[in-house]
């Protein structure tokens, strides 16, 4: 859906974006992770031709975005970090006034953006003056806002930027539900936990750079080089101690409690299975067993403090 390569973005000797590369295939919840000023920004305004880039390509849906931006316009949906509402008018209204925009009007825009208060679950304040509504509901609405011509690609820049804990809840439903519906979406977020449950793939970018991409268990794996598994047994923790330390590919192996043990692996889904298998073989009485996530904010600041590219 979304391919760059080799972009830069300079104003005047400060360097935004240094030569960044990035691949976001059809259907992805893309994070894009960064310190203030690291690029992210930049990248989503070039991508939705909102800002020239000074060299580069940037493919979007097949659409060169750099020579040919104006194809781009009912391909891309972008939600920025500060965004402008027109207080004097009522939420339909507003609603109605972008869809004119794309010349949807009539009939059609009514159905199309009562469809959006539906989704963004807006419908009983259609009638409501835009300033009258929440911060988490002004957002909720902007993000209706970007999807009256439906975009099949979605570039949500901080969504989430004060919203209080229900409100969060409620976005990542919406974003879960338009990812359902083959929507592909990059969202930028310093809310990191929420980005790992969320996305898909993330990327993390300092100094104009991306250091590094994939899934968070992917990221995990090049950060830590293993990943660590939790058992937890109604009895016969000393056997199953005895049977993990024995076992091929797991190092580390440590009580954390009386009924539960950790261990580092470096294999994968199969090797898990194979390992919960054989405990059960064994006897051993096994009433959980978690692969732990990685922690989103400890790899940021381990990767973003060496620097090092490992796309």
């Amino acid at each position: 859906m979304l391919r760059i390569e080799k972009l830069y973005k300079n104003y005047g000797r400060f360097r935004a974006v240094d030569g960044l590369n990035l691949h976001i295939p059809k259907g992805e919840i893309f994070g894009f992770v960064g310190p203030n000023g690291a690029g992210k920004t930049t990248t989503m305004r070039i991508v939705c031709g909102l800002l020239d880039a000074t060299s580069g390509k940037v493919y979007a849906d097949g659409i060169d975005v750099i020579n040919k931006p104006r194809e781009l316009k009912r391909k891309i949906g972008y939600m920025p970090d500060f965004f402008g509402v027109y207080d004097d008018l009522k939420v339909m209204e507003y609603l109605e006034f972008y869809s004119s925009i794309y010349n949807i009007t009539g009939s059609e825009s009514k159905k199309v953006c009562q469809d959006l208060l539906e989704l963004v679950d807006l419908s009983d304040k259609r009638d409501f003056y835009v300033d009258s509504l929440s911060r988490g509901m002004k957002q909720r609405l902007c993000l209706a806002r970007s999807l009256v011509h439906n975009p099949d690609l979605l570039i949500l820049d901080e969504p989430a930027s004060g919203m209080d804990p229900r409100a969060r809840i409620e976005m990542k439903e919406i974003l879960r539900t338009l990812k359902s519906m083959g929507k592909t979406i990059i969202v930028s977020s310093h809310i990191l936990p929420e980005l790992a449950e969320l996305c898909t793939a993330i990327g993390i970018i300092e100094k104009g750079r991306i250091v590094m991409s994939g899934t968070v268990e992917e990221i995990t794996r090049k950060v830590y080089h293993a990943q660590t598994i939790r058992i937890r047994v109604i009895d016969k923790l000393d056997e199953a101690v005895r049977i993990l330390q024995e076992y091929p590919d797991l190092d580390g192996v440590n009580r954390v409690s009386e009924n539960e043990v950790e261990a580092s692996f470096k294999g994968d889904e199969h090797f898990m299975n194979a390992l919960l298998v054989r405990l059960i073989q064994q006897n051993i009485p096994v009433t959980a067993f978690n692969q732990l996530d990685g922690n989103l904010e400890d790899i940021f600041m381990k990767v973003t403090a060496t620097g090092e590219e490992k796309q």
